[in-house]
């Protein structure tokens, strides 16, 4: 058993409504706390939406998430896992952005997420919109080796440019990580695109380059089990990361996000999905593009730390997995 020094609240020792609010109750540690190399999974909040071109909002995605997240328990239901049995979890806090600058802010977010990759912590990340995917895997990744993805979306992130020549926006994430050499395109799936277009030219470049683009239609019609075997078998037994667009899952389960398109998942597709991720060697994920303005409820973000906690009980087993290979 590992030294299980960072635990959650517990709801029946503290009732979930009291309390200073963390990622799923968690102690918050800082990078300069005693113990920081004893965290395994660190929990991360990124409140930036400069790179939104239409609705914004998501900058207040973290504050949000994070009370939402005081309902997440400690056990999963199906798999019996508790992932806070298995690894060191912790809430790292959250990167204070540069709201008038989105290069300064991608710089902040590199230079943390090099950090925690030197401390040897797998992120989950909370956004925030999309543009943040590029920073963070700047940060984790040396191009002589870059990784996999998993990438479930209703957009494909792979445009050039918006309004110009503008190339960081949450349109152009992941475009900018194959061109780094961060991403291995032929070693990169996306997962239910779907949505009008201003044209083809984001899935026509994804595909020259190898990614593997699978759509809402063919992810109904193949069913999740098949399409996850193959997500499985294209990212195979190297590095990956994994991003989750709340957008993904239909707006009728989560209607606060700044692109919502109609046509996709429920919610219990989207945690099937999730739950197929177990054998991946995840180095680090996200879920993105929760924006509170957009759903006063609370709702979107319940959606979201919900599948936040299906992907860490996945990332939890990998790093199990693969600890000590």
């Amino acid at each position: 058993m590992p030294d299980l020094f960072f635990q959650p609240v517990s709801g029946i020792e503290l009732p979930r409504f009291a309390g200073i609010p963390t990622f799923m109750r968690l102690p918050h540690v800082d990078l300069d706390h005693s113990r920081l190399t004893d965290v395994d999974i660190g929990l991360v909040g990124i409140p930036f939406d400069g790179g939104t071109t239409n609705r914004p909002g998501a900058r207040h995605g973290p504050r949000q998430l994070r009370d939402q997240s005081t309902m997440i328990r400690m056990c999963h239901p199906v798999t019996r896992d508790n992932p806070f049995a298995m690894v060191n979890c912790a809430d790292m806090g959250d990167i204070g952005p540069n709201p008038v600058s989105i290069e300064d802010t991608f710089d902040r977010i590199t230079d943390f997420y090099r950090r925690l990759s030197a401390a040897g912590i797998s992120p989950l990340s909370m956004g925030g919109d999309h543009s943040l995917s590029f920073p963070v895997l700047r940060g984790l990744v040396d191009e002589s080796k870059p990784v996999g993805m998993i990438h479930f979306d209703a957009h494909t992130d792979l445009f050039d440019s918006y309004f110009g020549d503008f190339k960081l926006t949450h349109g152009t994430p992941f475009r900018r990580a194959i061109e780094a050499g961060i991403l291995d395109p032929a070693r990169v799936v996306q997962i239910g695109i779907r949505g009008t277009a201003y044209g083809f030219e984001d899935i026509e470049w994804g595909e020259e380059q190898g990614v593997r683009i699978i759509r809402i239609e063919e992810l109904m019609d193949r069913g999740v089990e098949d399409v996850m075997a193959e997500a499985r078998q294209i990212v195979g037994t190297d590095e990956t990361y994994v991003s989750f667009d709340i957008d993904f899952i239909d707006p009728a389960f989560a209607p606060g996000t700044g692109t919502p398109e109609i046509g996709g998942p429920d919610t219990f597709t989207a945690q099937r999905c999730v739950r197929l991720l177990d054998g991946v060697r995840i180095i680090g994920a996200d879920v993105v593009e929760v924006s509170p303005p957009l759903d006063p409820s609370g709702a979107t973000a319940w959606v979201g730390v919900s599948i936040a906690f299906e992907i860490l009980c996945v990332l939890a087993r990998s790093l199990q997995t693969h600890k000590n290979q």
